[in-house]
């Protein structure tokens, strides 16, 4: 037996997970799964929204962005007012069948950010071992996309988060159907106040880095700086390409003042493109830090540039991500020169 469970009277005192629900509210009846690791990091994930991760502290400091919208459930979810139930938390899941603007794709109305971020999971599955030396809680859950007629898809998850600050994400996306499919991904990762402040450092090791628009152009020069919110800021934009390192690449953001800082880590192979959210608006205050398999200006346009990922009958991808809470000036130093 682990020693440090003769000590406690029941075990999460060392570490935990645990379920419950939402009551009242757009988010009335949503379950909630609240981890917390023992060693600062606790995480708040939504498996009635692709298991996705709503909330992340450290020690205190809120790590991510929570939208106005606030906690809403699948039942509100309206495909032509995206915005109105993006709760954006520490990270949605966009895909399956489209990423960025809805548009038509050879006759197919493709929705906003797709459909699968507001999709619930189905054999959730979750545990805390206690035997474990690194503390190991595990999540998993399926989420189907699927319909008569048209797509039979499935992204399957699984979450570890460990007493070492580190949180994976695994995913599988099989194609169940007869037919091959368009495949979109990705993970809209956003970053929040306090962690995202003025004066915070961009540790972005970009190759290259080009504007989506006129707008985004404006502020080239400054794509790494954030500045103070300011009213009326229109978004901004950038696609970059960033170094590879060991079949990964990787973005990290960290606050001087606070002495913290958030690494991501994701798969290069499957995850070739990179977007950078900028925004600096009034409560709208949000860096968002997006790897994917397609670029955020719909399905159509990524057809008509031959990039577009299909997924075959029987076909399924492997992908993921990591996050790594990191303290300190020293840990700063020592991530910069791993990924710049």
């Amino acid at each position: 037996m682990n020693q440090k469970l003769t000590k406690v009277g029941h075990p999460t005192q060392l570490y935990s997970v645990e379920e419950m629900r939402l009551t009242g509210g757009k988010g009335d009846g949503m379950r909630l799964l609240q981890l917390n690791n023992g060693a600062g990091l606790q995480m708040t994930l939504l498996p009635d929204r692709c298991l996705d991760p709503a909330r992340l502290t450290y020690k205190g400091v809120n790590l991510g962005f929570f939208s106005p919208c606030g906690y809403v459930a699948p039942a509100y979810y309206d495909r032509h007012e995206f915005l109105r139930s993006f709760t954006a938390g520490m990270m949605t899941t966009c895909g399956l069948k489209n990423v960025g603007a809805d548009c038509v794709d050879e006759g197919e109305e493709c929705v906003t950010h797709g459909r699968i971020g507001h999709t619930p999971c189905e054999q959730l599955a979750y545990a805390a071992d206690y035997e474990r030396d690194d503390g190991a809680i595990t999540v998993s859950g399926v989420m189907n996309e699927a319909i008569i007629f048209n797509e039979k898809l499935q992204l399957r998850r699984a979450v570890t988060m460990r007493q070492n600050n580190t949180i994976t994400f695994e995913d599988t996306i099989v194609n169940l159907g007869g037919e091959a499919q368009p495949l979109t991904l990705l993970y809209h990762i956003n970053l929040g106040y306090p962690l995202l402040d003025e004066g915070v450092e961009l540790m972005l090791p970009a190759l290259t880095t080009r504007p989506r628009d006129p707008r985004a152009a404006e502020g080239l020069a400054q794509w790494r700086e954030f500045p103070a919110p300011e009213a009326g800021f229109a978004e901004q934009c950038y696609y970059h390409e960033l170094k590879e390192h060991g079949g990964e690449k990787s973005a990290a953001l960290y606050n001087p003042r606070l002495g913290v800082g958030l690494r991501i880590d994701y798969t290069a192979d499957t995850l070739p493109y990179f977007t950078q959210w900028k925004m600096c608006g009034v409560r709208d205050y949000v860096l968002g830090l997006e790897p994917a398999n397609c670029h955020v200006e719909g399905r159509a346009k990524m057809r008509a540039d031959g990039t577009l990922q299909i997924l075959q009958p029987m076909q399924s991808v492997k992908t993921g991500l990591r996050f790594t809470i990191f303290e300190g000036d020293e840990a700063a130093a020592a991530v910069r020169s791993e990924i710049l």
